[in-house]
């Protein structure tokens, strides 16, 4: 019996490095082809494309930098990206710790509704979103001759704040209630204020899953493209790296131009790879520390 139940292990085992090994290599193979072809040239293209590159083209980098505006484009993203994170935490944060160490009466509705907002698809509200922005910005012709609420990164930072705002709140609210009070009710002894307190007891504590929240925001900001295309709809006017990174595939597959096409698709992968280096640990245990703690 103990022979067979082995033997079932191993066979399990065996069955799940199998399924991993195929994932990985499902995953790395299409980012590896991806960072290869961005190196070739365009001559490179028309032959196997499963060789490797003759040698290392710089040039493509340049030109989806320079001629196809990608360092704009790229510029924006980050903007939108650290102003709509910048946000999202002041709000989130204090939101959050109130909800999850404070007893009050519009507690249980506060809950709720963050918790609805979770069911609700961005994607699905981003019409209502621009009938608003546009009227309110017609509004504004009416009194001051110019609109700014469409076409401003500002504002968009702002919708993105405001939509990842239910999945944050939760997220945070549910680690913060697994810390236990007695710091808290030691820094009050000690004639600390909530503020003090939350800023430099809980926050410090709740460094793991902060850094979770960080993460998973900045890649949907990053790669967000529906809202992006929605809101900054001017053809003059600014871009995210996505949007940027549609018309610059569309243009150089007209053009021919594979290399430069591949260089952009590197420029928006790299900072969402980086970052997720550097916080993997972090990561890991933001996702783990609450549910052991719990």
């Amino acid at each position: 019996m103990l022979k067979t139940k082995s033997a079932g292990n191993r066979v399990y085992k065996a069955f799940i490095y199998v399924v991993l090994i195929a994932l990985t290599v499902s995953i790395l193979v299409p980012v590896i082809w991806v960072f290869l072809a961005s190196i070739k040239e365009n001559s490179e293209f028309y032959g196997n494309p499963w060789t490797l590159p003759a040698g290392i083209h710089w040039q493509n980098f340049v030109d989806a930098w320079e001629r196809a505006s990608m360092g704009e484009y790229m510029l924006n993203s980050v903007i939108v990206t650290a102003l709509a994170l910048a946000i999202l935490l002041v709000v989130a944060l204090p939101a959050a710790y109130c909800l999850s160490r404070f007893k009050f009466r519009s507690r249980n509705f506060l809950n709720v509704c963050f918790m609805a907002g979770l069911f609700i698809n961005v994607n699905y509200i981003v019409v209502p979103i621009f009938l608003m922005l546009r009227d309110g910005d017609s509004f504004l012709r009416d009194l001051f001759g110019q609109g700014f609420l469409l076409n401003n990164i500002v504002v968009l930072a702002i919708v993105y704040a405001a939509t990842a705002l239910p999945f944050t709140i939760y997220l945070l609210s549910g680690y913060f209630a697994t810390l236990p009070h007695d710091f808290e009710e030691a820094a009050y002894i000690d004639g600390a204020g909530y503020g003090s307190t939350m800023v430099r007891i809980i926050f410090p504590m709740a460094q793991p899953s902060i850094v979770t929240i960080i993460l998973f925001n900045f890649l949907s900001f990053w790669n967000e493209y529906i809202i992006s295309m929605t809101l900054l709809s001017s053809t003059n006017g600014p871009r995210t790296l996505p949007v940027g990174l549609l018309n610059l595939m569309q243009a150089q597959q007209s053009a021919a131009q594979y290399g430069i096409m591949y260089a952009g698709l590197v420029m928006v992968m790299l900072p969402t790879l980086i970052l997720y280096i550097c916080v993997q640990k972090k990561l890991i245990q933001g996702m783990t520390v609450g549910g052991l703690k719990g």
